[in-house]
């Protein structure tokens, strides 16, 4: 177990969200394409693992380290089962999760990293601490902006919605900006790449 004051580097990244060709390319499958564009950066190939109910593929990261890659496959609301399936194969600690997963709360353009904290509504977070046992694992969110309208509905329907060409253009460097705030993550901490990266807005406000 790493010492209080030199945590553990993430090893294992998990991207959040729902299979199927109809969520493809949706809001909450962001974490789904940030796992996919490590894929190809690391040349680690992914395939269905039906012992932990996701796709999976492990590899060598940025510094040669090793790293694992995971697309629960189970359906955003239980993903924590394909992520405690993997911690105990693999033995790891939670805080050697990465998780990437959508939010709401934060604009199109911007990201968060943090060492730690609730779920704030998200389902998958929800499961992910629910399975874990513990909220005190990074996780970093990609804004995918708020509801236009009010109500359940309306925010199943946005999460479940498509970008515009205009968000679209704008995630694409949102996720590269990604791709290497978790590649510090994993050479210097996450702290580090919470200093680098929190205050970046590709927002174009």
């Amino acid at each position: 177990m790493a010492d209080a004051a030199f945590p553990a580097l993430p090893c294992l990244i998990v991207g959040l969200g729902n299979p199927g060709d109809k969520y493809a390319g949706t809001r909450h499958n962001i974490g789904f394409e940030v796992v996919d564009r490590l894929s190809k950066a690391w040349a680690i190939s992914l395939k269905e693992e039906r012992r932990f109910q996701g796709e999976y593929g492990a590899g060598f990261g940025p510094a040669r380290q090793k790293v694992y890659l995971l697309k629960p496959l189970t359906y955003m609301n239980r993903s924590g089962q394909s992520m405690r399936a993997v911690l105990d194969w693999l033995k790891l600690e939670p805080s050697q999760v990465l998780v990437v997963y959508d939010d709401m709360d934060l604009a199109v353009g911007r990201l968060r990293l943090r060492l730690a904290g609730s779920a704030g509504g998200h389902n998958g977070m929800k499961s992910a601490i629910a399975h874990l046992g513990t909220q005190d694992f990074p996780r970093l969110r990609i804004g995918i902006g708020a509801s236009e309208r009010i109500g359940d509905r309306a925010v199943v329907s946005h999460v479940l919605g498509n970008f515009s060409k205009a968000e679209r253009s704008t995630l694409d460097g949102v996720v590269d900006t990604t791709l290497r705030a978790i590649e510090k993550a994993l050479t210097d901490g996450v702290e580090k790449a919470m200093s680098l990266y929190n205050s970046v807005d590709l927002s174009g406000s």
